[in-house]
């Protein structure tokens, strides 16, 4: 029995992050629970249903209490946390080693990392890093063997959906940049085509793990949304993916990119053999 904690985590706190809690038995894989921000994640522990026609608010992270709602949710600790934001043993002040070889690995096909620096994440990540450590889940490094738990691992999503999507190039699936993704297309039509990104994600994803928690809008309902609407099921969209690496990395189906500082999990081929 293994429990996974993924966060798509966002890099102020003004910004809700999406976050997923997967259980995983005799290779059996399924979300026990999947929440657009941390408020909405932490209120699952007094029995209630996430609410996705809530606005999802930014909240500072709060480390033990999501480690101790994910043990009562699932029955048993969390071995394994995945977040998607830059974190270290040293101080991020610009690009790191696993920020380099991850733009070499797959800058060419649209997959270059952000540059951090100690504004973005800046505390956020040193917090959110020492916290975990606190609580005995130190930052996997490119010395950590993988599938060691219990670990914080730094996971990137792009890269990933290449693999899982087989695509050749990045995965337009970004709400906000549905505008740069097809200029000629009309706000309605742009809007229909991230839904259906989304449903043929949701749909590879599914063939992993079960995860029921996360309506998705359908391309017809996506038509009647704003940008800040489809932001949250983005958002618990990418918390699952983070998942789907962690449970790569517990297989032993990931890669290290980095050096002994800090290093970006990627699914290796055989994540989906």
């Amino acid at each position: 029995m293994a429990s996974i904690l993924a966060i798509d985590a966002a890099w102020t706190a003004f910004e809700p992050s999406g976050i997923a809690l997967l259980h995983g038995e005799e290779g059996d894989w399924r979300c026990q629970a999947v929440a657009p921000s941390y408020e909405q994640f932490v209120d699952l522990v007094n029995g209630s249903r996430v609410d996705w026609t809530a606005r999802p608010t930014g909240n500072e992270p709060a480390v033990e209490e999501w480690l101790r709602i994910a043990e009562h949710l699932n029955g048993a600790p969390v071995d394994l946390v995945t977040v998607d934001m830059p974190l270290s043993m040293s101080v991020i002040n610009g690009r790191r080693a696993a920020d380099d070889a991850i733009s070499r690995a797959f800058g060419g096909r649209g997959c270059g990392t952000h540059t951090p620096n100690v504004k973005r994440p800046g505390e956020i990540s040193d917090q959110l890093r020492i916290d975990f450590a606190e609580l005995g889940y130190p930052l996997g490094t490119t010395r950590t063997p993988f599938g060691t738990t219990p670990a914080l691992i730094e996971v990137y999503p792009h890269p990933a959906l290449l693999l899982l999507l087989g695509a050749d190039y990045r995965v337009p699936d970004k709400a906000s940049r549905a505008g740069r993704y097809w200029p000629l297309l009309s706000p309605t039509e742009r809007r229909r085509k991230i839904a259906g990104i989304w449903q043929e994600i949701y749909g590879a994803l599914a063939a992993n793990f079960s995860v029921s928690d996360l309506p998705l809008p359908t391309p017809d309902e996506a038509e009647h949304l704003r940008t800040s609407e489809l932001k949250r099921f983005e958002d618990g969209l990418d918390a699952l993916i983070c998942g789907w690496v962690g449970i790569g990395y517990l297989q032993g189906r990931c890669t290290a990119y980095g050096d002994e500082t800090a290093a970006i999990w990627t699914p290796s081929p055989k994540a989906i053999e």
